[in-house]
């Protein structure tokens, strides 16, 4: 794997959008001040109005910014503006040659989910989940901080979060994949579909009720993809802005993950600090890690 070179401050971020369009301009706007204040610049190129109310442009247009940033030697890493849908239209016509010649950053997260495990599997780089740029302006402090650091500083020894939940204990290791339980499950059968075998596969989703995540998860263990895995990560699962509904559900989907893995004897975790709530902490796609359920740390493998 290629780790992409840390960035300084004042260094350039290039803004692109592979999925869906802008919806809250205000957003946009709160994001790239939240980029400067992090002491980072912003570039990004205006999408012309669409024909289609769910994309932010026609596909080859989001592929060609995409292209665009990657080539922009004043572009040191590159966030995605917000996610929705539209990635998997896109993948046929991405240039994996050209991102590993132009080994950068590439941050985001939700629908974006196709492109990272696509880039870190294909291209051989790493990539980074964390919040988009129009989710800067809810992430919390310790959120926004994480991205900063894997930016600036690379790869820390490990990753650890206060309220991690062991829910099958052990130790095991593998390369980190996964993001949104949707996306990935709409990859099966794709040329982009992640690898499973001894991946740490972590899982978060959205707006999506209890018997929609079951059924995704119960087809993803039919499938046979739980049997290869080395361990699980849960971030957040919610269905809005009612906690006790959220919380409601994050347990219902720690039951049923339990059910599926009960013969498996490797770790799960829930409580991971990263999905669409306000914790959305950065974390690098594509290394080599170790889960270790007795001090709840998340080591990044030597090799």
């Amino acid at each position: 794997m290629i780790l992409p070179p840390t960035i300084n401050q004042g260094d350039c971020v290039g803004i692109f959008s592979p999925s869906g369009p802008v919806r809250d301009q205000a957003k946009v706007e709160t994001g790239i001040q939240i980029l400067q204040e992090m002491g980072f610049q912003a570039k990004q190129f205006s999408c012309p109005e669409t024909d289609c109310d769910y994309l932010a442009a026609d596909d080859q247009l989001r592929a060609d910014i995409f292209h665009t940033m990657l080539a922009d030697k004043d572009v040191n890493a590159l966030m995605a503006l917000r996610g929705g849908y539209g990635c998997l239209r896109i993948m046929d016509m991405i240039d994996f040659n050209q991102i590993r010649t132009h080994p950068k950053f590439i941050i985001g997260f939700s629908d974006v989910s196709v492109l990272l495990n696509a880039i870190s599997k294909q291209a051989d780089i790493v990539t980074i989940h964390g919040p988009v740029l129009t989710s800067l302006g809810y992430s919390d402090e310790e959120s926004i901080q994480s991205l900063v650091s894997l930016l600036t500083e690379g790869l820390p020894q490990y990753f650890q979060a206060d309220d991690i939940t062991i829910l099958n204990s052990g130790q095991c290791e593998g390369i980190l994949r996964g993001g949104n339980l949707t996306t990935l499950t709409h990859l099966l059968g794709t040329p982009w579909e992640i690898p499973w075998e001894k991946t740490v596969l972590f899982l978060e989703d959205t707006g999506e009720t209890m018997y929609r995540v079951d059924r995704m998860l119960t087809q993803l263990y039919h499938c046979g993809k739980f049997h290869q895995l080395a361990g699980i990560l849960l971030g957040s699962f919610d269905t809005g802005d009612n906690p006790e509904e959220n919380s409601l559900l994050q347990e219902q989907v720690w039951q049923r993950v339990m059910e599926l893995t009960e013969n498996m004897e490797y770790p799960v975790w829930g409580n991971f600090p990263a999905g669409h709530l306000q914790k959305n902490h950065a974390f690098p796609l594509g290394v080599n890690v170790i889960m270790d359920s007795v001090s709840a740390r998340l080591h990044v493998a030597e090799n």
